[in-house]
């Protein structure tokens, strides 16, 4: 089976061929079911892989296929090949399973969409995109791919590029602003490549993994610093977060396809791919941690007073990137990977459920107008519930036992003041997840235009709400303190994660348990009973409503320091630079040619005296030159 790993290209591949060239003269449906097909082919694929890879020996999980040499530039050779193991397998499992049920779900959503085989074009090669990063055998192959998802990721997310409110101003500048702040990562990963490169001689993982201990501290410590940039821009950590909440501008199938199953991750697969560049710089590995954790707090802080649906959502990824980055930065690999997998069916879940609300009230999506649509929408509303329990770590579901893997894996590291703050924002993400749920889908509806109008979706949208919600549930269960399937069959990829002790697990699943439980009833009392009590602890935090409504002052420090004095810089060259001084001197060129030639032309005015008198003044001029001269 692995000599057809080609296939798992191929499909998305020729998808994105046909409606590129075809698309215009065959109907939507059609277009929508070719690409669709075209991501299932390939997880078909992805799943035969698997059952071939698990297959084998734990010590034979990892096969690398060369197709040809990609690149040769003096003793510079990069091969264009992929490398199967569980980790790659995984992923192209997780990318291609839920980007499907998003191609399936977007047929219905964007029905009314005159740019529909643009859409769908868009969708494959995005898809495309995330498998080569993933599948790549080395540093540069996994690039391309990273270069084509900042691609397709700015043109989803400025797809409705004409469109503009108040809210995000021109949609098209949110794509912009998504690709500008992850060219800052991209070009640390660049950094990173080169040094790498010089260092050891080959971009290959598996040369770098066997070669990386003998590196100076010093270049390992640069090559992770760079490699941190890089995650930090592709999975939103902070400081470089700010281009995720803008890019809610994208149809809502574009965002649940980039923050559940692609783009985002991209940083987490990085950090695990690379984990023995992080073991042997622990400092770094250790500020990593850091960064991720106190990103999924002061998202969790942001995420429980947004008002806009998808918003919240939005940084509820931004802080579940945190987590799985955290992990995967403390020894914990495997954890991070569990996280992601179940993180990219539950938050896919909500997203579509969000995309079900919006296409249902006609765009309305600001949860202060919404409410009692539970009735209105029965089908959306049970899924996107459950994709709420398992974000907010309800028991059994899948974001419990990867919430519990996480900081178990956290605190057997030793890594006690991550793990408290982890466990903090956990009540959070319980608060905001339930808080979503009550005030769009319970109580009474607060806009009865908006409630009148709403309606249930069609099977098309709402059948991978229910296989989302399934997975939601179940996928957890392969990971239980009692089954540890998953963290296992990653183990050829990311090494035997230290197993957590039974009274260290207890403590954790317990702390989890209650933590969740009460998010639940907070959110419960205050949103659906309103109790006071709720409301006088809430009104301890009051004096933090201002910073958490301008969103922690990040985005007007960046204003003062960064875009205006930019913006100001620019308008002096176009004011001033252009036309005075590049504009001038090519003017002054011009002037004393054009001055030049004027001269010249009274000469040739057609008058045989002055001919005959330039003619003599030659003559005069060469015998004075020959007579000083000699």
């Amino acid at each position: 089976m692995f000599d057809y790993a080609w296939l798992l290209f191929a499909f998305p591949a020729l998808g994105a061929l046909i409606i590129l060239f075809l698309g215009p003269w065959l109907s939507q449906k059609i277009v929508g079911w070719i690409a669709s097909l075209a991501v299932l082919s390939a997880f078909g694929v992805a799943l035969a892989l698997f059952a071939s890879l698990y297959a084998l020996p734990e010590e034979a999980r990892s096969i690398t296929i060369t197709y040809w040499e990609w690149m040769t530039i003096a003793n510079f050779s990069v091969p264009a090949a992929v490398l199967i193991d569980p980790l790659s397998i995984m992923m192209a499992i997780v990318v291609t399973g839920v980007g499907g049920l998003i191609h399936i779900y977007s047929i219905g959503y964007m029905d009314h969409e005159p740019r529909y085989q643009r859409f769908f074009f868009y969708l494959n090669f995005f898809i495309l995109a995330m498998l080569i990063l993933v599948m790549s055998n080395n540093f540069l192959g996994t690039f391309v791919g990273w270069e084509g998802v900042g691609l397709a990721s700015y043109l989803l997310i400025g797809f409705w590029f004409a469109k503009r409110d108040d809210q995000y101003g021109w949609y098209a500048d949110a794509g912009k602003k998504a690709f500008l702040v992850n060219r800052i990562g991209d070009a640390a990963y660049l950094l990173a490549m080169f040094i790498i490169w010089s260092s050891v001689g080959s971009l290959t993982y598996a040369v770098v993994e066997e070669t990386a201990a003998l590196l100076p501290t010093t270049t390992l410590v640069f090559i992770t610093l760079l490699l941190l940039f890089a995650v930090s821009g592709k999975s939103a950590q902070f400081p470089l977060y700010v281009w995720l909440p803008e890019a809610m501008a994208g149809p809502t199938p574009v965002s649940a396809l980039i923050h559940a199953a692609t783009m985002v991750t991209a940083g987490v697969y990085l950090i695990v791919r690379t984990g023995h560049l992080w073991d042997l710089t622990p400092i770094v590995a250790q500020t990593v941690g850091w960064i991720g954790i106190l990103t999924a707090f002061f998202a969790a802080t942001l995420a429980i007073v947004q008002v806009d649906l998808k918003k919240i959502l939005a940084y509820s990824t931004i802080s579940q990137l945190g987590y799985m980055v955290a992990a995967a930065a403390v020894g914990a690999p495997g954890s991070a990977i569990f996280i992601l997998v179940a993180h990219a069916f539950f938050k896919a879940l909500l997203f579509l459920g969000a995309g079900s609300v919006m296409h249902a009230t006609d765009g309305v999506i600001d949860v202060r107008r919404l409410g009692g649509l539970r009735h209105k929408m029965p089908q959306t509303y049970i899924t996107f519930l459950i994709g709420a329990m398992a974000l907010g770590g309800i028991p059994l579901l899948s974001g419990f036992w990867a919430k519990d893997a996480v900081l178990a894996g956290i605190a057997a590291d030793g890594a006690f003041l991550i793990y408290s703050v982890g466990v903090v924002t956990a009540l959070l993400t319980a608060i905001y997840s339930f808080r979503a749920v009550f005030l769009t889908f319970n109580g009474k509806p607060r806009d009865m235009h908006v409630y009148e109008h709403a309606h249930e979706n069609k099977l098309i949208m709402v059948g991978p709400l229910w296989i989302l919600a399934f997975f939601s549930i179940t996928i957890g269960w392969f990971n239980t303190p009692f089954a540890l399937a998953m963290e296992e069959f990653l183990s050829a990829s990311t090494g035997h994660q230290e197993h957590v002790g039974l009274f260290l697990e207890l403590v954790v699943v317990t702390i989890s348990t209650i933590v969740s439980l009460f998010g639940l009833l907070y959110a419960w009392a205050r949103y659906i009973r309103g109790e006071h009590w709720t409301l006088t602890l809430a009104s301890w935090f009051a004096w933090l409503q201002p910073a958490l409504d301008n969103k922690w002052y990040v985005d007007r420090v960046y204003d003062a320091v960064i875009v205006r004095p930019l913006a100001a810089v620019a308008g002096w060259f176009a004011r001033v630079f252009d036309p005075k001084v590049i504009d001038g001197a090519v003017n002054a060129v011009g002037d004393v040619t054009v001055d030049a030639g004027e001269a010249v032309r009274k000469l040739q005015n057609g008058a045989i005296p002055t001919y005959a008198f330039s003619i003599f003044l030659g003559v005069v001029v060469v015998l004075i030159y020959f007579i000083f001269a000699g």
